[in-house]
């Protein structure tokens, strides 16, 4: 609801087109896309800490590219990936957290660092994917 208003009020829109000047465009030049890649990844390490649902739903009201186009993949990925970078970033990980009674500070030196790792070689494979095909 509060992505709702926000959406209504052009606040997703404002903050989009802003993001996007400052935001240098990280090798989305050739594909003349209007979102950087930067901007997508910056999305998926919020989804760390926000929920990625109403993350998505925010990036909806943000950007204006078809939903059919490779971006929504890529934010897609990166909501849903970039949430494991924290225990709290997932409601699987919160799950997890009360059922195993895994400490947040454990899973922030044991396992962030791989969720990391594996958001970075995913994004990586993404973009070379994108760019091969």
């Amino acid at each position: 609801m509060a992505v709702a208003a926000l959406e209504s009020l052009g606040i997703l829109f404002g903050f989009a087109n802003s993001m996007q000047e400052t935001m240098p465009m990280l090798g989305t030049e050739p594909f003349e896309k209007g979102v950087s890649d930067l901007v997508v990844l910056l999305l998926g390490v919020g989804s760390a800490v926000i929920d990625n649902v109403p993350l998505v739903a925010a990036s909806l009201g943000m950007f204006s590219e078809p939903l059919d186009n490779q971006l929504w993949h890529f934010i897609a990925y990166s909501a849903g990936t970039g949430g494991s970078m924290l225990i709290i970033g997932s409601a699987a990980g919160v799950v997890a957290m009360g059922m195993e009674k895994i400490d947040f500070f454990w899973y922030l030196k044991k396992i962030s660092w791989l969720a990391l790792v594996g958001f970075i070689a995913g994004a990586l494979a993404f973009m070379a994917t994108r760019a091969i095909f």
